[in-house]
């Protein structure tokens, strides 16, 4: 939806229409504050680049709450098993029944951002796609506002009481919060990402720790799956042909002592350099962030779009006390209370990059153990599932 006389002023500017954006735009619009999103992509790039699609329980009951869970509640699965394969040998938990008993619902993030956005609209929400927001000035102010160029090439000015930065590690958002401290860790690590066109080969989410370097499978869908393969940093995209992925998977996940993969053609690849990033603090003034623009966290735990969920609800709630009932405490306490989710999942998320990779030959004995603990002890069983469907 566009402005038919170009930018007005709201009460929050949303820069994103991801999880995150789109989710607090419907929370803000319910509760009649006036809103609008700025996205840089289509409307068809928002509604089909493919992400992570496990939602933690926490997430689900979030969007239950809110009356936003319709359409994985229809097309969502319960998914609650995860495979290690190693040189040892293999061996499956059924997290669901460790820990709080709770398993994950698998349903692709294109497909939630297609629902929040197709509710958004319906019930008037605005939002100007094909816009990026260039910069966040007077966040020190009562009246910040975001200057943004358009579809057609010419730059906007959007004032705002709040502006909610959803719009990723490199978005505008991010770049205008001069006071925050970035806390940043590189792994080390880089998996070529594929998505395939092919049916599951296993009925879990597969871990494979090799030689050769790390493997993961995770299904997408009954005819679509997710490959990870570990390669060397600056390894592009396009390097590796669709046989050379074949037969890597194969090798790794060890399809010769474990049964073949099902193949099928690749519609997706990229490279990610697995990375851990965290802004302190998130709310400069008037500007506040949440999603990937608050915290870049490794895939390695599929803890991204579900922190995005929950900070997207904390600050909604924040926003609505201090524009309706002109409450500050819950703003004030916004970025502490977020950040307290996100240290935990960065914590677990930390440890699964050292479970499923290793540098050196000491590092592959430490592997080693702590998979034997994994396998053998049901107090770190307990342990992992909780922490894996947590946020």
């Amino acid at each position: 939806m566009m402005d038919a006389q170009g930018p007005r002023a709201a009460d929050v500017v949303i820069l994103g229409a991801g999880p995150a954006g789109l989710l607090l735009g419907n929370l803000l619009h319910r509760a009649g504050i006036d809103c609008l999103i700025l996205e840089r992509e289509t409307t068809d790039r928002v509604r089909t680049r493919a992400r992570a699609g496990f939602l933690a329980p926490n997430t689900v009951r979030i969007l239950d709450r809110h009356g936003l869970a319709g359409g994985l509640r229809r097309a969502g699965r319960e998914h609650s098993r995860c495979e290690f394969r190693t040189d040892d040998g293999r061996f499956t938990l059924d997290y669901a029944t460790l820990g709080r008993g709770e398993p994950h619902t698998v349903y692709p993030q294109q497909e939630l951002v297609t629902d929040l956005l197709t509710e958004y609209l319906a019930v008037g929400g605005r939002v100007h796609f094909s816009t990026e927001a260039l910069a966040v000035t007077g966040a020190d102010s009562t009246r910040p506002q975001v200057t943004a160029r358009g579809p057609d090439g010419a730059v906007g000015h959007w004032p705002a009481r709040y502006v909610a930065g959803c719009d990723g590690r490199h978005g505008a958002a991010r770049r205008s919060l001069p006071a925050a401290v970035r806390r940043h860790r590189d792994h080390g690590v880089t998996w070529l990402a594929v998505l395939a066109e092919a049916p599951p080969s296993l009925d879990a989410v597969g871990y494979a720790v090799h030689d050769r370097g790390f493997a993961g499978h995770m299904a997408r869908g009954p005819r679509v799956t997710r490959y990870y393969l570990q390669c060397e940093r600056g390894t592009a995209a396009g390097a590796w042909t669709e046989d050379r992925i074949w037969a890597e998977l194969s090798v790794r996940l060890r399809a010769d002592r474990y049964g073949p993969l099902h193949r099928g053609p690749i519609l997706d690849r990229a490279v990610l350099d697995l990375e851990s990033d965290v802004l302190e603090e998130l709310r400069h003034g008037s500007l506040v962030l949440a999603g990937d623009a608050a915290s870049l966290i490794s895939p390695c735990a599929a803890k991204g779009a579900n922190l995005a969920v929950l900070q997207a609800e904390l600050l909604a709630e924040a926003l609505i006390d201090d524009l309706r009932h002109a409450s500050p405490g819950p703003l004030a306490d916004y970025s502490a209370r977020a950040l307290a989710h996100v240290w935990r999942a960065q914590e677990f998320t930390h440890w699964m990059v050292h479970l499923l990779h290793s540098a050196s030959p000491f590092d592959a004995a430490l592997q080693r153990s702590r998979l034997a603990s994994l396998r053998t002890s049901r107090s770190a069983q307990d342990w992992f599932a909780e922490n894996y469907v947590g946020v």
